[in-house]
């Protein structure tokens, strides 16, 4: 067997593989062997008949065409071992020449792992951002747990900034309802700035049974684009308005909301948890930089298969997340304003900067050594299975080789951005 290679492209490569009559021969003899188990001469069980004598029965087309797909499947890995190219998927094979029992040619298409050149992976120059708790962050905290303890009473009033409404709205465009304009019974509060400018100061002023409309316009960087910038009227009623009390923030607050003794002891642990989530947060965003800096400075392509995978795990991300509000991945993009193939060509860059950032991971994990042990992957299942104790399947699972391989393979490059933060202080 002899094999040349032709580089399509950093991702992709053409072997043209030249069989001689040895590499042949050896096909032909298990070609033999396997379709005489599919032949029946009298004398003889189905399965049972000698090879030899098979031979006698079976076609030569037969033979031949069984003797060339076992070559093919035979000597593609070993072709591409030599060339020192790792298929990332089954190459497209295409027979360009055969004499049966003489010699035979075919060229093997795929992509293929890039060659990979880790960049520097010290001083990477990457600042990590510095996040305090402010005495205003504790306050936010502290009013939305206070909401919680609120007490509502339906009022015969006005409505005013900070009561609570029930209301019934329809919002039109060019006099037709718009998607996601409509809605019954549904509870707001004034002042949340929930809605559209002009939306909630519209509906101050007006008590239970009023009916109006509101001509509003959308904001010119609205998230939905065909709303953005255009104006709409909203017909709203008014339903119900319920006057909001809210706890004095004393002793008798810090006890309802847990062991605490005063308020002094509520605001220190909301300011460690707060602190807690920031550092996660700074460390999770410094971790990103690192990467986003040392694949800049490596050299590494993203294969075209790769790519196209990453983006069928975003949609599908984005399909689970819209499924679980009663959306469609249709109803996520008018949503967002965006048309599938505006969505796909960001999608396209979300996905060629991961499959870039876990190659040059990988490789870095390889020169350097890295990889989860055993007993980190066990202490990792034991953990999965505690917190999915109560699912069938999801135990099954995670017994399964594969998906233990991938829990091995996210714990090393957890690993590995460990390192790069090590390198980097």
């Amino acid at each position: 067997m002899k094999t040349s290679v032709k580089n399509l492209s950093e991702t992709k490569v053409e072997l043209t593989v030249t069989l001689d009559k040895e590499d042949l021969k050896k096909a032909r003899k298990i070609a033999i062997e396997q379709l005489s188990k599919e032949i029946k001469i009298p004398g003889f069980r189905k399965g049972k008949v000698p090879a030899d004598l098979a031979e006698k029965h079976l076609s030569p087309n037969d033979i031949a065409g069984k003797t060339i797909d076992l070559a093919v499947r035979m000597t593609v890995p070993e072709a591409f071992n030599e060339s020192k190219k790792v298929a990332i998927q089954l190459p497209n094979v295409e027979v360009t020449k055969y004499v049966p029992d003489e010699s035979a040619e075919y060229k093997a298409v795929a992509d293929i792992l890039p060659e990979v050149k880790v960049g520097p992976y010290k001083n990477l120059k990457v600042k990590k951002e510095k996040v305090e708790v402010k005495e205003k962050d504790i306050k936010e905290i502290l009013d939305g747990i206070a909401k919680s303890y609120a007490e509502k009473k339906a009022v015969k009033k006005k409505a005013a900034l900070g009561d609570e409404v029930i209301i019934d709205f329809t919002g039109k465009k060019d006099d037709k309802p718009f998607p996601g304009g409509t809605a019954k019974d549904y509870t707001l509060l004034l002042g949340s700035k929930t809605f559209i400018p002009g939306f909630e100061d519209g509906i101050v002023g007006h008590e239970p049974g009023d009916s109006f409309d509101l001509d509003l316009t959308f904001p010119k960087d609205y998230h939905a684009k065909e709303l953005a910038g255009k104006k709409v009227v909203f017909t709203v009623l008014v339903k119900q308005v319920n006057e909001i009390t809210l706890p004095k923030f004393d002793a008798d607050f810090a006890k309802k909301c847990g062991p605490f003794k005063n308020m002094d002891e509520l605001k220190a642990d909301i300011k460690k948890n707060l602190e807690a989530q920031n550092n996660h947060r700074v460390e999770e965003m410094y971790k990103d930089a690192l990467v986003e800096a040392l694949v800049k400075g490596s050299k590494v392509a993203a294969p075209e298969v790769m790519i196209k995978d990453q983006i069928r795990m975003i949609k599908d991300d984005i399909t689970r997340n819209a499924a679980a509000q009663g959306l469609t991945f249709e109803d996520y993009l008018k949503q967002t304003g965006a048309k599938e193939e505006e969505w796909e060509k960001e999608a396209t860059k979300v996905a060629e900067a991961r499959v870039k950032a876990s190659l040059v991971l990988q490789m870095l994990a390889r020169d350097q050594k890295i990889e989860a042990d055993d007993k980190e992957v066990e202490a990792k299942i034991a953990e999965l299975k505690d917190v999915y104790k109560n699912s069938k399947e999801a135990l099954k699972n995670l017994d399964d080789p594969r998906v233990r391989q991938d829990i091995k393979n996210r714990l090393t490059i957890e690993k590995v951005l460990d390192f790069l933060v090590d390198q980097n202080k």
